[in-house]
């Protein structure tokens, strides 16, 4: 067993696969002794086991493993990686290498705090510190209470909160030197098994992305110098590049929400006109941080409807319909080339995800969780707070909801926020020859104009799987029949 005045330190990565402002990895580095830096891959289905993460998300979390291996490598120091269950895995590693302290940064979830009470527990019965830091919120649930000790239900008023907490803590700087522990081993990342190889569906992953801290930080670089002037209009243009493009890199903690806040604020403050883009950007922060404090009081999000007086909507079952979706065939452009966009690059632009969720629930009647599943499946931002936190607010039955009866009509949706149609034509080149006045509706366009775009529709395009003032007046009627009920 190692001396104790130089036992080694374990720092246990999760959900914050980063060097900077990672409060547990300073914390390590401060005692200038020995680190242990450790990934444990934990699937098992149990109690306390948190949500498994699905298929785009687990090639994203690959790449995010060897960015970070690559970074700590720079430093002399491996990531060790096992798969298993780390209530297990990690107290036995802690007693093997006489390891003094575990550290870690604390995820407010309910089967993470269940995991890291057992894991602490574990290891103080071994005479082992065990220290958690709080790091992937601006603030805790426990600071943003109601007088009766609820969390809120409302963003306005939550933001209002959080805003008035002032700036969260300056972040923190990757350490400036790191001593290696002792040789562990090590599982291969292959073994994980998170990337897909018979069919390998990964390529427009692989185009569209690269993971990792320094990746997180120069795209919110280029952000906050190129286009958060004009973001609080182009963030609802899928025609323009308008978003930030940092949901990904935030979901794996490849950047921190405080160095995302700080960096923003520095920016305002150096170009005083950014300040309501600003202000509209740091409120998309506040809306992730919003979901994940729903998270934390409702730990069945993704599959109870917050407003229980849903439980009785009259869902649709339609496997065709819910497979056309999925595929991008329903016939809406701007439906289908969202959910393309999402087959290609894992992640949909944010105006259009409300289009779509509002196409499936609204116009199809098919529940919130089946397009919630999928989302969960296909995204590589796959957040267990905002995916289905979002899905239910679209569906009407979430927190601070949108109503029921606020129906999307696709073709003005896509007329407003892509014009051109520049957005629906990247996903759906078979429109591209079509005029633009049609290209929101291609079936308003004359059997004449569609020839000369080589279209058929039915064949190289479908007609629309439903009209939309009849899917209207359906779900206005399920509705109505709901509250009567």
């Amino acid at each position: 067993m190692a001396d104790r005045s130089d036992a080694p330190c374990i720092v246990w990565f999760r959900d914050d696969l980063r060097l900077s402002d990672h409060p547990a990895l300073h914390a390590a580095a401060a005692t200038g002794r020995p680190i242990i830096c450790l990934y444990v891959l934990d699937e098992a289905r149990t109690r306390t086991a948190s949500r498994p993460i699905g298929g785009a998300a687990r090639w994203w979390l690959a790449q995010s493993l060897r960015a970070l291996d690559k970074r700590l490598g720079a430093e002399g120091v491996p990531l060790v990686l096992r798969k298993g269950h780390a209530a297990s895995i990690i107290p036995q590693l802690a007693c093997e290498v006489g390891a003094r302290d575990v550290f870690w940064n604390s995820i407010a979830q309910a089967p993470h705090q269940d995991a890291e009470q057992a894991i602490a527990t574990a290891l103080r019965g071994f005479g082992i510190n065990a220290q958690a830091f709080p790091g992937d919120l601006l603030a805790t649930p426990e600071t943003i209470r109601t007088k009766e000790g609820r969390g809120l239900r409302v963003f306005t008023p939550f933001w209002r909160r959080i805003q008035g907490l002032g700036a969260p803590p300056e972040p923190l700087a990757a350490p400036s030197r790191l001593r290696a522990g002792p040789t562990v081993a090590s599982d291969a990342i292959e073994t994980f098994g998170l990337e897909p190889v018979r069919p390998d569906w990964a390529g427009g992953l692989r185009e569209s992305w690269t993971a990792g801290e320094n990746a997180a930080q120069k795209r919110l670089e280029d952000f906050l110098a190129t286009r958060l002037a004009g973001y609080a209009h182009d963030r609802d243009r899928p025609d323009r590049d308008g978003t930030s493009g940092l949901s990904p890199h935030l979901r794996f903690g490849e950047i921190s929400p405080r160095q995302v806040w700080h960096a923003t604020h520095f920016a305002a403050a150096e170009r005083p006109a950014l300040a309501s883009d600003a202000d509209k950007f740091l409120s998309e922060l506040g809306w992730r941080e919003f979901c994940r404090h729903l998270l934390f009081d409702i730990p069945d999000l993704a599959t109870r409807n917050l407003q229980s007086s849903f439980d009785g909507f009259p869902w649709h079952r339609d496997e065709n319909a819910l497979r056309a979706w999925q595929r991008g065939q329903t016939g809406y452009p701007i439906v289908d080339a969202g959910m393309r966009q999402l087959w290609h690059t894992g992640v949909m632009h944010n105006r259009v995800r409300m289009v779509v969720a509002s196409f499936l629930v609204k116009h199809l009647l098919i529940d919130w969780r089946a397009g919630e599943q999928w989302f969960w499946d296909t995204l590589v931002d796959a957040d267990a707070g905002n995916n289905p936190a979002n899905w239910q607010w679209v569906a009407g039955c979430g927190a601070d909801a949108a109503p029921y009866f606020r129906i999307f009509n696709p073709v003005l949706q896509g007329e407003k926020f892509d014009p051109d149609g520049i957005y629906v034509i990247r996903w759906l080149p078979e429109l591209a020859q079509l005029p633009r006045k049609f290209i929101h509706q291609p079936w308003q366009a004359s059997p004449l104009e569609l020839a000369s775009a080589g279209l058929t529709l039915g064949k190289t395009y479908p007609q629309p799987i439903i009209d939309h003032r009849k899917a209207r007046e359906r779900a206005l009627k399920a509705y109505e029949k709901l509250r009567g009920g």
